[in-house]
């Protein structure tokens, strides 16, 4: 059998802390993931039986989630990155079928992310931020949150958007990215490992970019939540959860 990769273990860590507290929540939830090579994701049994359960209850996979985050299927790393780019806001208007409100990509390259409107592309105001020798590191972040859009009052749960925020760290001395992610409500079951996977992607991505390897990921949430599935979550433990790499 495959070994688990260390989101794996990471988010079954989490989700079962999460059903010894109260309501199955708790806060923070901070969870801490090196990066590893891509095939091992695809490799990873926990994934796939987390994705047959997700598809069982008529939620999105976990690739779904993940390219919201970033449209990992879209990257040539030898293309130019303004190809990247160029494609997803031709894709754009076929993906805001699906996601009204908004994509996480969406915002980091057209901020503030209004339907059918080029906006300003964060990540690569990072990128050509940091080539210009400004290494100043609250300079590079990325908002996903904008408040005229987003601070309502139409509905009682937020679907879009649950991250608000995204920050790259270079170490120059190791030639490394960290990437950290905010988000004030995650959802565990549904949305987390989908989450992470984008976010490792993303920086993947911004490291290619900008000379580094990306080292890990910091997802956190003030609040994490197992919201239902608790008997699911404890079998995907029961079978994966000491597995490790």
């Amino acid at each position: 059998m495959n070994a688990v990769t260390c989101l794996s273990t990471e988010w079954l860590r989490l989700g079962m802390l999460c059903l010894g507290l109260p309501h199955h929540e708790m806060s923070p939830a901070v969870a801490v993931i090196p990066v590893e090579p891509p095939e091992a994701y695809d490799n990873d049994p926990c994934r796939r039986e987390l994705d047959r359960t997700l598809n069982e209850s008529g939620y999105g996979s976990i690739d779904t989630v993940a390219t919201t985050i970033f449209p990992y299927y879209l990257w040539n790393p030898r293309a130019p990155r303004s190809e990247l780019f160029e494609r997803y806001f031709r894709l754009l208007p076929r993906i805001r079928k699906v996601n009204k409100r908004g994509v996480y990509f969406e915002r980091l390259t057209s901020y503030p992310g209004r339907n059918g409107e080029r906006g300003f592309n964060q990540l690569d105001h990072v990128i050509s931020t940091y080539a210009h020798n400004n290494h100043r590191r609250s300079a590079l972040q990325g908002s996903i949150l904008d408040p005229v859009q987003d601070l309502n009052n139409d509905a009682p749960v937020l679907g879009f958007p649950c991250m608000n925020q995204v920050g790259f760290l270079p170490d120059p001395v190791k030639k490394k990215l960290t990437v950290t992610a905010y988000y004030p409500m995650q959802y565990l079951f549904r949305r987390a490992y989908g989450n992470y996977l984008g976010l490792l992607r993303l920086g993947c991505f911004m490291a290619h970019e900008m000379g580094f390897q990306c080292d890990k990921v910091i997802c956190v949430a003030s609040v994490g939540k197992v919201e239902g599935h608790a008997d699911q979550l404890r079998q995907l433990h029961s079978a994966y959860g000491g597995a490790g790499t």
